[in-house]
């Protein structure tokens, strides 16, 4: 691991990002002076420099340190637990779109929910059961095969009350970014028909 190339790769997510020193500073705790010499390639990356920047510049700590790819492009998803939810991850890079395969145990929760609210948008679609989503002042039963869509800044909750289990494919993106299907054009029928 060069310090110079880590530097470089600091300074170029900071700047794509648009973020000042003195922001990255507030947001990870680390010093603008250490954050200075680190783009400058002046300071060893440490594991505990390089893990904050990391999340705050939502990229894999393998990408800051230029980790040779591994040719294997599989997701090895690590089960994550959440309450009774098992959340399976679908994809590896933390920024950006997050795509989860969900699994909502049969009569989830067992007592009321409080409806959240947080920064991001979210696509949902039922693979099998059924749940129910409440948002605002829509309170929905989903079935499989069915979808939805919504700005997580609405309040909401993704719950089972019924009796089988749930498997739920969930996109999100935490910057509020969405979903988008991109359509090619025709191709032109080269004899003109």
């Amino acid at each position: 691991m060069d310090a110079r190339e880590v530097g470089e790769r600091l300074r170029a997510l900071r700047k794509q990002r648009r973020t000042t020193l003195a922001e990255l500073s507030d947001t990870t705790g680390i010093s603008i002076s250490t954050l200075s010499r680190l783009e400058a390639g002046r300071r060893k990356p440490t594991l505990e420099l390089l893990l904050p920047l990391a999340r705050a510049h939502q990229v894999a700590l393998d990408e800051l340190v230029g980790a040779p790819e591994t040719g294997d492009p599989r997701v090895h998803a690590r089960p994550i637990r959440r309450g009774e939810v098992t959340w399976l991850p679908l994809s590896r890079r933390p920024g950006g779109l997050q795509a989860f395969k969900q699994i909502i145990p049969a009569r989830y929760p067992a007592r009321d929910y409080e409806l959240q609210t947080h920064e991001g948008y979210e696509w949902m679609y039922v693979l099998t059961g059924r749940v129910r989503l409440q948002l605002g002042e829509h309170d929905l039963t989903l079935r499989d095969g069915e979808a939805a869509e919504f700005d997580t800044r609405t309040p909401h909750a993704i719950t089972n009350p019924y009796a089988e289990p749930a498997e739920v494919l969930s996109l999100f993106g935490a910057q509020g970014e969405r979903m988008h299907v991109r359509a090619r054009p025709k191709r032109a029928d080269p004899n003109g028909t």
